[in-house]
């Protein structure tokens, strides 16, 4: 089907929340997707960040393809091949960076994507939080009826950052602290307050003045819809220290900067020398195949009894076929050396592309703020006519997210045509 015929039919039965660009892709290979016309771009937006090994990666094929064959959904009522299998492996990723001696399982909720598992996150903070009030006036002697009324004035507030994003449900959108995307949808759930990044004073006065009412902070050491903005050390430093005190939660939102989009570790909080105690996982954890992960360490996931929380279709067979093969795969491939490697230098490569302001970020998720002569959304629609896919995040902000296989030739093929884009404007 055409472009054309395509868009017709979209036009007229899909609701129109997007505003898609004028290209129909119809096939791809690696760093590569093709359009109906035959046209080929170079992809640094990878779905997102989600299409970790490239377009049709040889290991993902043949493990959709295998397990389509065998078995595809039978819900979670059962045991299925490899689910354990794969929950260990992201456990291990996520020790990675903690002392052998200390290191203890990380128990995971399999969802189907990063509002699903910011949403278990956000159940888990505050039944976590019940439970442990409860547990304390049981332990102090407290009758039946005290016991609840603690259970129920349990610290509920989960702290989330200045232009965050973690999803669109209501809850995710209620956590993502941009108030231009919340106005349309309100009332929106409470619960949930606000502190500008790498603000190391703010977070203080927070937790001095709600430090009782807090149950967790969530944060994405880097944040990537607000244009790719890194956490300091100080700052998550800062947010650990505070959540031990209160005996909150920190929680990771490795959307999209984790399964080693930052290059060196598997995920974005191990650059900044902290262990969260709630880690979630979606996007590049299936290479473009529907999942998402709430991973806790053992003793917060141990306030999930049955019944708590459900997804019919997490960790299907499917989705546990795809994130085995993709999880094996950059765990094996000397993926973290390579995103790192090619990260730098393309980031080294920007700075000399006329218009580049500033160019910032971490491995092979970066971002490009344009000075005022040069229009982002602009870029974008050019790049089309160059056989590039790219993305922006605001005004005057590219922001790149090629496959994780992207290459120097490949950095030097976006440099060429993107220099030439902007060298016209």
């Amino acid at each position: 089907m055409s472009y054309v015929e395509e868009r017709e039919l979209e036009s007229a039965y899909l609701m129109q929340t997007y505003a898609r660009k004028p290209v129909e892709l119809v096939s791809g290979r690696g760093m590569e997707v093709v359009d109906d016309a035959g046209r080929t771009y170079l992809d640094f937006v990878s779905g997102v960040g989600a299409v970790s090994l490239g377009h049709c990666h040889p290991a993902l094929v043949a493990a959709l393809e295998e397990q389509a064959r065998t078995l595809v959904h039978v819900s979670n009522y059962y045991y299925i091949e490899h689910r354990g299998e794969v929950a260990r492996a992201v456990s291990d990723l996520l020790n990675a960076c903690v002392p052998e001696a200390e290191r203890t399982p990380w128990r995971s909720f399999f969802a189907n994507s990063g509002a699903e598992a910011n949403e278990c996150a956000f159940k888990l903070a505050r039944l976590h939080a019940k439970k442990r009030a409860a547990a304390r006036a049981e332990a102090e002697g407290a009758d039946e009826a005290a016991v609840a009324a603690a259970r129920e004035a349990a610290p509920r507030i989960i702290v989330t950052l200045d232009a965050s994003f973690h999803g669109r449900t209501l809850a995710t959108l209620a956590a993502t602290a941009q108030p231009a995307k919340q106005e349309a949808f309100r009332p929106l759930p409470d619960g949930f307050a606000r502190t500008p990044i790498n603000d190391v004073a703010a977070l203080e006065a927070l937790f001095e003045a709600q430090g009782d009412a807090i149950c967790a902070v969530m944060v994405e050491c880097v944040q990537g819809e607000s244009g790719v903005h890194p956490c300091t050390a100080e700052f998550l430093q800062t947010a650990r220290r505070l959540t031990e005190e209160r005996g909150a939660l920190l929680m990771c939102d490795e959307i999209q900067c984790g399964m080693f989009r930052c290059g060196t570790h598997p995920f974005g909080f191990q650059h900044f020398g902290i262990t969260p105690d709630v880690v979630t996982i979606a996007k590049g954890i299936a290479s473009g195949f529907p999942m998402g992960m709430c991973a806790a360490r053992e003793e917060v996931a141990a306030s999930f009894t049955p019944g708590d929380h459900g997804s019919t279709f997490g960790g299907s067979c499917l989705a546990v076929a795809a994130a085995r093969a993709t999880v094996r795969e950059l765990s094996e491939g000397g993926i973290a050396e390579q995103v790192e490697q090619v990260g730098a230098y393309m980031r080294e490569r920007m700075y000399a592309l006329p218009h580049v302001e500033q160019v910032r970020g971490l491995g092979l998720m970066i971002a490009v703020d344009l000075d005022a002569d040069a229009s982002a959304p602009d870029v974008v629609l050019k790049g089309l006519d160059a056989g590039l896919l790219l993305n922006f995040t605001g005004p005057r902000t590219l922001r790149f997210l090629p496959p994780l296989i992207c290459t120097r030739e490949d950095v030097d093929a976006l440099i060429e045509r993107l220099g030439g884009i902007l060298s016209t404007l």
